[in-house]
C-alpha cells in the first residue's frame, strides 16, 4: 500500500479512501490506518520536540558555562591589572625618590668641584707667594752679603723668619 505525505488534509483522506477501496479495504480500515499514522506522527513530533528541547537546554548550559568561565577569567585579569597598577605606582614613587637623590648629588658634586677649584687657585697663589718670598729672601741675602751696613746681619735667621711666615699665606678664601 502506498503511503501518504501525512499532511492530514481532506484531499489526502479521500486519496487514502480511494486506495483502500481499490485494495479492497473498508472505510473503517482506512480510518484505523489513518489514526495509526496520525498517532505515529504525533509520537514522532513529540520525540522531535523533546530532542529539540534537549539541544536547546544543552546550548543554554554551554552558554552558562562559557559565561561563568569568562567571568572567572575577567576576575583574574582584573586582579592582575590591579597588581600591575600598584607595581607601577611603586616604581613611579621610587623613580621620583631617585630623581630627587640624583639632583641632590649633582648639586653636591657641583659644590665640591667649586671647592676643589678654589683650593687649586689658593694652592697656585700660595706657590706663587712662596716663590716671591723665596726670591725676597734670596735678594735680601744677596744684599746683605754685598751691603757693608748689613755686615753683621744673620741671613739664616732672616730666612727662617720668612719661611715660618709662609704658613700664614697658605689659606686664602676665594
Amino acid at each position: 500500500m502506498a503511503s501518504s505525505s501525512g499532511s492530514g488534509s481532506t484531499g489526502s483522506l479521500s486519496a487514502m479512501a480511494a486506495m483502500a477501496a481499490a485494495a479492497g479495504g473498508t472505510e473503517e480500515e482506512v480510518r484505523a490506518l489513518m489514526e495509526q499514522r496520525r498517532a505515529k506522527r504525533m509520537l514522532s513530533n513529540r520525540e522531535s520536540a523533546r530532542r529539540s528541547r534537549m539541544r536547546k537546554q544543552r546550548h543554554l548550559d554551554d552558554l552558562a558555562a562559557q559565561a561563568a568561565h569568562l567571568r572567572r577569567e575577567n576576575a583574574h585579569v582584573s586582579a592582575a591589572l590591579g597588581l600591575t597598577a600598584r607595581g607601577l605606582l611603586a616604581v613611579d614613587a621610587e623613580n621620583a625618590v631617585l630623581r630627587t637623590q640624583a639632583a641632590e648629588l649633582t648639586a653636591r658634586l657641583s659644590s665640591l668641584e667649586e671647592i676643589v677649584a678654589c683650593m687649586n687657585a689658593t694652592a697656585n697663589t700660595n706657590n706663587a707667594t712662596a716663590a716671591a718670598v723665596a726670591l725676597t729672601v734670596a735678594a735680601a741675602a744677596a744684599t746683605a752679603a754685598t751691603d757693608p751696613l748689613l755686615g753683621g746681619f744673620d741671613s739664616a735667621a732672616f730666612d727662617d723668619m720668612f719661611r715660618s711666615s709662609n704658613e700664614m699665606f697658605m689659606f686664602q678664601p676665594c
